[in-house]
């Protein structure tokens, strides 16, 4: 019998390039859809093929289902500002209907897409000619009764709402709340609450901004709403610290209900410490009882009933504290990198340099480092673990940490909910991995 681990060495390849840099992954609810978005504000959608009569138990792959421009760039008059098109975050609603929803922000303005498919179109109108052109009323002697006729297939992508115009610093995180009525928006300083049907006015429930700009002592980098209980939620800081907040408590939530932080061993002290300390993601476990968070070199795990430590802490590029100092001269060191949970919240992926993506089975606390790339990876091929030699004699298989390409770097990922699928972006290339069992 394969161990779960087992099975990322397994794994077939998918690979999709596109003509832009990839800044964020998220797959829907049901794993169904996969949307990327790009620094060009391009968002893409891939959907899965159904299962076919030949091959009734392996399911198909994902195919580029719509494409559209969500974000275009524009500039900020007052404060002589260009703001950028990149998609900084999508998120997806759960399905009522036919038709999808989705989040995309870039770094001011939040938008809710429809996705919809169309294969019939109106005939037959009485006012208008088969070209589309108004007819005069004196011609029309006859009403006809309109029928729908079959067409090719089209996927629409229209702007539902948008959200604007809410936020001074660049957005960060968007976070649906279970209600499925509400969302938040986060940015460096400030953490805003929307009700999906109002555009015009957002609550204000974190404010962390002092009243002397020269006391700033740190900023919310990642902002998350519990799974389940609709009132709670979680942000995390540039120093390392994670506050759960409960709305009930207050309208306005600066006063946590929750204090994460973990003690800093003083011998271990640098002139980086506060720099790799600064927290990159956070994520609830889908059960809800744990938060993940992602640093510059570890992932921790930290259970809910416990503040002063985590529960789990992973290195993930642990070779890398002795080049910390180059990293700063080349700015790597300030690289945003996202980590994820499978549907079990049993194993954890998070990206590293070289192409190199990191997973940790919880249970057998077993680690395995495997590559994303163009060059060794061919459509259905098996991944095959690689290692970093630190130092000493290198071995065949092994890639030495001096010869790492820091420019490239896995910072995206997603996992499907249920089943061993994973999505990877490496720069410009989605890479998408199934294990053969599936």
């Amino acid at each position: 019998m394969l161990t779960t681990l087992d099975l990322y060495n397994c794994f077939w390849l998918l690979l999709f390039v596109f003509t832009d840099i990839i800044s964020t992954v998220e797959f829907n609810h049901t794993g169904e859809l996969l949307a990327t978005g790009d620094k060009g504000g391009r968002v893409v959608i891939f959907q899965r093929e159904q299962e076919s009569k030949n091959q009734v138990h392996r399911r198909g792959e994902y195919n580029v289902y719509s494409t559209f421009q969500s974000h275009e760039p524009e500039f900020d008059y007052l404060k002589s500002l260009e703001i950028e098109e990149k998609i900084n975050k999508i998120r997806w609603l759960p399905q009522q209907n036919a038709a999808y929803f989705l989040l995309s922000t870039n770094d001011k303005t939040v938008k809710l897409w429809k996705v919809s498919e169309r294969d019939k179109r109106p005939e037959g109108y009485n006012l208008k000619d088969e070209e589309g052109r108004l007819r005069d009323p004196a011609t029309i002697t006859t009403l006809r009764v309109p029928v729908l006729r079959p067409m090719d297939l089209m996927v629409e992508a229209t702007p539902r709402r948008v959200f604007a115009n809410a936020h001074t610093y660049h957005i960060n995180s968007i976070s649906v709340n279970s209600d499925y009525e509400t969302y938040m928006s986060a940015d460096d300083l400030r953490i805003n609450l929307w009700n999906f049907e109002i555009t015009n006015q957002s609550f204000n429930i974190v404010d962390i901004k002092p009243a002397n700009m020269e006391e700033l002592t740190e900023v919310i980098t990642a902002a998350e709403f519990h799974p389940h209980h609709c009132n709670t939620f979680v942000y995390s800081s540039s120093k390392g610290t994670i506050r759960l907040c409960d709305m009930r408590a207050s309208a306005l939530c600066d006063r946590h209900t929750k204090f994460f932080e973990e003690p800093e061993d003083p011998s271990n002290r640098s002139f980086f410490s506060e720099i790799i300390s600064s927290i990159s993601d956070v994520k609830f476990s889908h059960s809800g009882r744990c938060i993940m968070t992602r640093d510059y070199l570890t992932v921790k795990v930290w259970d809910l009933n416990m503040e002063n430590r985590p529960v789990e802490t992973y290195q993930v590029h642990d070779y890398l504290r002795s080049k910390l100092c180059s990293l700063y001269e080349n700015d790597c060191i300030f690289d945003k990198f996202e980590c994820v949970w499978n549907g079990s919240d049993s194993v954890i992926m998070t990206g590293s340099y070289n192409n190199f993506f990191r997973m940790f089975d919880r249970n057998t606390k077993r680690d395995v480092t495997l590559e994303a790339s163009r060059e060794n990876s061919k459509p259905r091929a098996i991944l095959k673990p690689r290692k970093v030699c630190v130092g000493g004699k290198r071995r065949k298989d092994e890639i030495s940490v001096d010869s790492l390409d820091f420019s490239k770097k896995i910072l995206h990922t997603a996992w499907h909910p249920s089943e061993n699928i994973i999505a990877v972006a490496a720069t410009n290339n989605l890479y998408i991995f199934q294990d053969k069992v599936n």
